[in-house]
């Protein structure tokens, strides 16, 4: 029996061995490519365990950053790891962050657009906050195609159950699709909205390395795994494991791509 949809998010440990580390990879591409002068305050919308403000704080010589999360075993896992005096986190969602009207110059987020209920309200909320010819930016991975540790996930479970296919992440998160993501930055009223994939590679020392963080709970997949009885657990698990391949060493690897876009707040 399909589980229900539950996306869980309790622990920020689990979810750096599950998902962000692969997230840490994309955010210096990322920030690269926004090419933001320094001195500039950001806000970092659902900033999970931090993984893109730490790159903000290494990378970009912000004045400060403020990361907002709704989940608070996650902005507590930030604050621990995270430490820095530009730094704040605080707990928040996409549509209401909490912030003064103008008050950053960058509003960017990290797999976060495709999670929030309604991007309009998101991207009218980093509108609000974000200062005139201020820069909005994101980025989610390529769920139906190109995130391939998640597309053989979801593979391998809809093949066991073709009813889990309603909880395919590539197939629940449309706005995580290019041409959908350009639309809805351009029906905010952003301009020079512009897009482009970034592609990282996700190296499994073994199958445990690729299975174990899938046990955590955390993350929609995980919290499937949770919901499964034992035989279903261990027909997925071996499922899985025969639609990968592993090097000499045991080492498995993948390939994980993240689309990224990117818009600016009229003067």
């Amino acid at each position: 029996m399909t589980a229900p949809r539950t996306d869980r998010w309790s622990s920020g440990g689990a979810y750096e061995s599950y998902i962000g580390r692969w997230s840490r990879l994309v955010a210096p591409e990322f920030l690269d490519w926004l090419d933001i002068p320094r001195g500039r305050r950001w806000l970092d919308v659902g900033c999970g365990t931090g993984a893109l403000t730490g790159a903000i704080l290494e990378r970009c010589g912000p004045r400060s950053v403020v990361g907002v999360d709704p989940s608070e075993p996650f902005i507590a896992h930030a604050s621990a790891t995270v430490v820095d005096a530009r730094a704040t986190f605080v707990v928040g969602t996409a549509a209401a962050t909490g912030l003064d009207d103008r008050g950053v110059d960058v509003v960017v987020s990290a797999l976060v657009l495709n999670f929030v209920p309604d991007l309009g309200d998101a991207l009218a909320e980093a509108l609000r906050v974000v200062s005139p010819g201020g820069v909005i930016a994101g980025y989610v991975w390529d769920y139906a195609e190109g995130m391939e540790l998640l597309r053989r996930f979801w593979d391998a479970a809809v093949a066991l159950d073709p009813d889990t296919r309603a909880l395919d992440e590539g197939v629940r998160f449309e706005n995580a699709a290019p041409d959908r993501l350009a639309a809805a930055f351009s029906a905010a009223g952003l301009t020079a909205v512009d897009l482009r994939p970034i592609e990282v590679p996700t190296v499994f020392a073994d199958f445990d390395d690729l299975w174990t963080p899938f046990l955590s709970g955390t993350g929609p997949g995980p919290a499937y795994v949770a919901a499964l009885a034992e035989p279903a657990r261990n027909a997925l698990r071996e499922r899985l494991r025969a639609s990968v391949s592993a090097e000499p060493d045991g080492s498995i690897r993948l390939v994980a791509r993240a689309w990224a876009v990117r818009g600016r707040r009229p003067e």
